[in-house]
């Protein structure tokens, strides 16, 4: 399972549930940067940029990539290595983390054992047609992700 958590995590910085979030200042503030933020203003992050920023992510930031998320020690086992939550606000950070992040976490390994151990979920979509993002709150594709669900041969498991 430590593969699929580094794939969800890679799929989740490159299409964020919740590609924009905001936050209200309680006091009077300074960010980081020095911008002055006034008790009441509001302040968006764009996690969606964020997943894609090669300031954060390196050159290869546009590769889908689970194994950035990933250590091998001397005997070739794998561990998870977590990103700073502030790069990757996915779940937010700090003291307002998404208090549902391993519940989340632990459905969605759930759903992919289940589904993977018996089927293969292959795109259904014409050759060379590119699914389109679009993000009102949450992350959709525009017309829905139509996939073919193909049972797993015995020599497949």
């Amino acid at each position: 399972m430590v593969y699929t958590h580094a794939s969800l995590c890679e799929s989740m910085r490159l299409y964020p549930p919740v590609p924009v979030d905001t936050k209200e200042a309680a006091y009077n503030d300074v960010l980081p940067d020095g911008t002055f933020v006034k008790k009441g203003w509001r302040v968006a992050y764009h996690i969606y940029a964020m997943g894609r920023s090669e300031k954060i992510w390196g050159l290869d930031w546009a590769e889908f990539r689970p194994e950035r998320w990933l250590s091998q020690d001397e005997d070739g086992k794998w561990s998870f290595i977590g990103m700073d939550p502030y790069s990757y606000a996915v779940f937010q950070a700090g003291p307002r983390v998404c208090l549902g992040k391993e519940m989340a976490f632990l459905q969605m390994k759930r759903v992919v054992a289940g589904i993977m151990r018996q089927f293969r979920v292959v795109p259904a979509m014409d050759k060379g047609v590119e699914p389109e993002y679009i993000a009102p709150l949450t992350s959709l594709m525009k017309g829905g992700f139509s996939v073919r669900i193909e049972k797993r041969s015995h020599k497949d498991q």
